[in-house]
């Protein structure tokens, strides 16, 4: 009988590493042989098939509902206050240990790490689907084209494979990360903007909900911004243990009180959040939202947070000139998508030079009108003035 390294078998059966050696483990492969530490496989030997699934395959991928489910429920264990890295100490999956690292690292930054923790998730549907929101975010704050682009082209191929079930729901809410991250609304899926979230797993329904939080956001709907996150936080806060979701709804929060002008309220929940994550290392969500606040952020770092203060400020410019970036050319590819169909008309002869008055008659409104909707149309593509539409209209 001639046998292959794991390695190869890993490669052959399309999974990662761990896994391979995870089904070794668990006496899995007939006729697996041990020589000294190594493992060696049949050469013939076909991967197995996963007990927890109902056989249900399509294309290339191997997928069911319950191990969808069963990655979801065992993930949801919240970080213990005291030391969050104790969560990693009581599990025994590989694949579950994986998606904890992943959002251990992204929350301290370790964007790298997340990245290559979805990589080791290769042939593992479900883990890397949980993975995924936090591999678009980790790939747009990178800077990371490439990365994004396969991370995208492997979502839109699950959406099609997987169509109807609760994968290709998945798939499409990790999407709609990216959409509400580049202020881009009219690529938000209905259901989310609807709030129909019957299809989803009970399990991923509060990250829905901080997206549709960030879809009313991109919509200047601000009093439902806040009532949105603010419910989703009264259901899914833990008494103890803090978890991801739970910190980026206080965020949202936060910066929904200082957009309506309470400033104070805002500063409070701001503080609070801060008090919750930064002794552990979790930088992300601020450096994430330091221009969000207008100078109150940085406040309360000075306040609260003295030493964390300069690594907060250097991530939140790396992070936000990354995003600048990504967020100049998603906006060059789906301009259409991001501006109303009004919208762009009105861009293209704005960047055509017509002046306003022409531009105002034609639409049978104001001058002062037709400003207006410019520089809405100027935030939307976080730029400063009609010289730079070229670039994306022309």
């Amino acid at each position: 009988m001639r046998y292959i390294i794991i390695a190869e078998a890993a490669r052959k059966w399309d999974v990662s590493l761990r896994q391979a050696q995870r089904l070794v483990a668990e006496n899995r492969i007939p006729n697996a042989q041990r020589f000294g530490r190594a493992w060696m496989i049949p050469s013939d030997m076909e991967k197995p098939a996963d007990r927890r699934r109902n056989k249900f395959a399509i294309k290339s991928f191997s997928y069911d509902l319950s191990d969808l489910s069963y990655v979801h429920a065992k993930t949801t264990i919240p970080f213990p206050d005291n030391n969050p890295d104790d969560v990693l100490n009581t599990i025994k999956e590989d694949r579950i240990r994986l998606i904890y690292e992943a959002e251990l690292s992204y929350l301290r930054g370790g964007l790298q790490r997340v990245l290559q923790c979805f990589h080791e998730t290769k042939g593992d549907v479900a883990a890397r689907l949980r993975i995924s929101p936090m591999a678009i975010a980790a790939s747009i704050s990178l800077g990371d084209n490439s990365s994004y682009n396969e991370i995208e082209s492997w979502l839109k191929k699950c959406m099609v494979d997987y169509k109807g079930s609760a994968a290709a729901a998945i798939a499409d809410l990790s999407l709609a990360t990216a959409a509400v991250s580049m202020i881009a609304p009219n690529m938000t899926p209905e259901w989310l903007k609807n709030g129909d979230f019957s299809h989803l797993l009970p399990s991923v329904r509060y990250i829905a909900l901080y997206l549709r939080a960030k879809y009313f956001q991109c919509t200047r709907q601000y009093d439902l911004m806040l009532a949105v996150a603010q419910s989703a936080l009264a259901f899914s806060s833990t008494e103890v243990g803090i978890t991801i979701t739970d910190i980026y709804l206080r965020m949202i929060c936060a910066v929904e009180l200082y957009i309506l002008g309470q400033k104070d309220e805002a500063r409070r929940w701001l503080s609070d959040t801060m008090r919750m994550a930064i002794p552990h290392g979790f930088i992300t969500p601020f450096a994430e939202l330091v221009n969000a606040f207008g100078g109150l952020m940085e406040q309360c770092l000075k306040q609260e947070f003295p030493d964390h203060y300069n690594t907060i400020i250097e991530k939140w410019k790396s992070t936000w000139k990354n995003w600048i970036i990504f967020h100049n050319r998603f906006t060059k590819d789906n301009i259409t998508f991001i501006l109303s169909l009004r919208e762009y008309h009105i861009a293209v002869l704005a960047a055509n030079r017509v002046p306003y008055s022409e531009i105002a008659k034609q639409y049978d409104i104001s001058v002062g009108r037709l400003k207006n909707i410019m520089l809405e149309i100027y935030e939307k593509l976080f730029i400063s003035g009609r010289d730079e539409f070229a670039k994306y209209v022309l």
